[in-house]
């Protein structure tokens, strides 16, 4: 599927078209802040497993989904480790992915079988858009073949996907000049949370934020609510 006419603002007719895509389980190649992502319904096994089929991805491996805000995260996960909202308060939007135990909603396409699933909200208006249009949570892996390199022009997402894409949305991702790195992965199933991906997130922003929770928690009348 050959890029639309490149557009530095928001067209509003890609995104409509983009989300009548997704709705019908089809896949939709998008900007993010970080790398070109393939999104389809993240609420839909067989869209996601178009996902997967287009990816040549393992589908032992979980597939990431995308939310439009922090508030929205209970749809998808139980957030039970009291940190959660602060790195949400802290990085959301931007390029941190949030690992949590999923709810039961959540395909077994995305989670794989681990029962856990991988949580971001970007900072980007292209993703967002979509999101909020669909009304659902769309997914966020890297447009690319598995075991290539990320994209993050529409031209190389185009060339690498060929026809398994149905619509390639065009745009910027990031900042011009920045190093191609994915988002900083922390699981936050474990105890304390735990980087298991190193990206476009300093670690020791995200351990400043983890490290002052221990502290809140260990100060008199430190408890927090973990629902």
């Amino acid at each position: 599927m050959a890029p639309a006419e490149q557009n530095d603002q928001i067209d509003a007719e890609l995104i409509a078209r983009g989300v009548a895509i997704l709705k019908s389980g089809g896949l939709v190649a998008f900007p993010t802040d970080t790398l070109y992502a393939l999104g389809a319904d993240g609420f839909s096994q067989s869209a996601v497993e178009r996902v997967l089929r287009a990816k040549g991805r393992d589908p032992d491996n979980p597939v990431p989904l995308l939310i439009a805000s922090a508030e929205s995260l209970v749809k998808v996960a139980v957030m039970v480790h009291p940190f959660v909202a602060a790195l949400a308060k802290s990085f959301w939007p931007g390029p941190m992915t949030l690992v949590l135990s999923a709810r039961p909603e959540v395909p077994d396409a995305v989670t794989a079988g681990t029962g856990t699933v991988g949580v971001r909200v970007p900072d980007h208006p292209v993703p967002i858009a979509l999101i909020r249009g669909l009304g659902r949570p769309i997914t966020g892996t890297s447009a690319n073949r598995s075991g290539t390199p990320p994209t993050r022009l529409a031209s190389e997402v185009a060339a690498n996907l060929a026809d398994s894409v149905d619509l390639v949305i065009p745009g910027r991702c990031g900042e011009a000049g920045e190093e191609e790195l994915p988002s900083t992965v922390i699981d936050c199933t474990a105890t304390p949370p735990r980087i298991t991906r190193n990206g476009a997130l300093a670690a020791y922003q995200v351990l400043r934020v983890i490290q002052q929770g221990y502290r809140d928690l260990e100060s008199p009348g430190g408890e927090s609510d973990s629902s």
